[in-house]
């Protein structure tokens, strides 16, 4: 246990069937009608939000910091997708959670993830400042 109430081992899934515009073609980053890499860990990073934040105390929230994840295959359009999250080491403010992504056939991703909890307004505030500077 740890100030925020947060356990090892607590988990997320989210699920989405893919669509145009979720492809490697829509997104650039590639050139073929299969799921993007880039929605894939967008996927796992919101498994990964889902399975903490509501745990946290008003005010607070989360920010990714890390991600290591392989993409393993490729997925059609009109298959479902689901990521899931689990945490699987706490250290204060920092969150690591394993990340896995499914599709209808078989795993399609894995890796690590890390997110950092935040105080929203002073992080917004401290963003805010540092842009007025630049």
């Amino acid at each position: 246990m740890n100030e925020f109430n947060l356990e090892v081992g607590m988990k997320a899934r989210v699920e989405i069937i893919v669509a145009q515009k979720d492809t490697a073609e829509e997104f650039g980053s590639g050139g073929v009608k299969v799921l993007a890499t880039p929605l894939m860990i967008g996927l796992m990073e919101k498994a990964a939000m889902e399975a903490i934040e509501p745990h946290l105390p008003n005010g607070y929230g989360t920010v990714g910091t890390n991600v290591n994840v392989s993409h393993l295959a490729a997925t059609p359009i009109g298959m479902k997708v689901y990521a899931i999250a689990e945490v699987i080491d706490i250290d204060r403010k920092k969150i690591n959670f394993k990340v896995e992504a499914f599709d209808e056939r078989e795993k399609i991703g894995e890796g690590s993830h890390d997110r950092y909890i935040i105080e929203l307004e002073k992080f917004i505030s401290k963003s805010n400042s540092k842009k007025a500077k630049e």
